[in-house]
């Protein structure tokens, strides 16, 4: 049955899960970022091509100051795990979000996983990091805008929904077809809203760090049994008559 080729994935849950047992929030995160080893691994056995995490959204700054200094200080640390993992597994990284709040220490090395990853030909891994989706929407629009200013677009006419995705940070990244959201939670938090449009959406109680191989391969499962028409009908679903003439009132 067909696999999506691009996977989506809003990691939630790590604090709650951490309380559970009594844990300091910071624990859950220590957790929730070993276990996207865990899922990488298991995406790529799947035979899914592009995984999508979101690690840390334009909104998760009003936080609590020491939880985000811990949670900085975590991304740094996964950072330099992941280029090595990169290397291991053959696995291409790209960040998506913007980058210019984050120190430049963890610019650095992101800009180092995504530099010594770009020729691999495994996993397309892409970690969401200060990212939120209206914020991409709007600097697409100053691109674009500049792009029209400097003479590249020449005309208003030639601003396609294909040459605005192009604007994205997402561009020459397919579409997620398939988006999980762990913990429960049922909205989309600011994320890849425009990516989205056309995905189908999974959610599932059980918190990140517990999110396991087996419970992606339930939310694929799921997604196999699903009919997706973007927008259209599939053969055989046409009104019959009857029906037409009740819509034509």
């Amino acid at each position: 049955m067909d696999v999506p080729r691009h996977v989506a994935i809003i990691l939630d849950g790590n604090g709650r899960w951490a309380k559970s047992r009594r844990m300091p929030r910071n624990y859950g995160h220590v957790r929730g970022a070993a276990n996207v080893e865990t899922i990488c691994r298991a995406a790529d056995d799947m035979g899914i091509q592009y995984l999508t995490v979101y690690l840390f959204s334009t909104e998760n700054w009003r936080r609590n100051p020491e939880e985000v200094t811990s949670l900085m200080k975590l991304f740094h640390s996964y950072t330099r795990t992941c280029i090595r993992q990169a290397r291991e597994n053959n696995m291409r990284c790209r960040v998506i979000g913007d980058p210019t709040a984050l120190d430049a220490q963890l610019q650095a090395s992101l800009r180092e996983l995504v530099e010594s990853s770009k020729n691999n030909t495994g996993l397309n891994f892409q970690l969401a990091l200060n990212y939120g989706s209206r914020d991409e929407i709007v600097r697409a629009v100053r691109r674009t805008a500049q792009a029209y200013r400097d003479g590249s677009i020449c005309s208003l006419d030639e601003i396609t929904e294909d040459s605005f995705s192009a604007m994205l940070d997402t561009a020459d990244i397919p579409d997620p077809d398939l988006l999980i959201r762990t913990a429960g939670e049922q909205r989309l938090s600011n994320y890849l809203l425009w990516q989205l449009a056309y995905a189908e959406l999974y959610f599932t109680d059980v918190p990140w760090p517990d999110f396991s191989k087996k419970d992606l391969e339930k939310a694929v499962e799921v997604y196999q049994q699903r009919t997706r028409r973007f927008g259209g009908l599939n053969a055989g679903e046409e009104d019959s008559p009857q029906e037409a003439r009740l819509h034509r009132g």
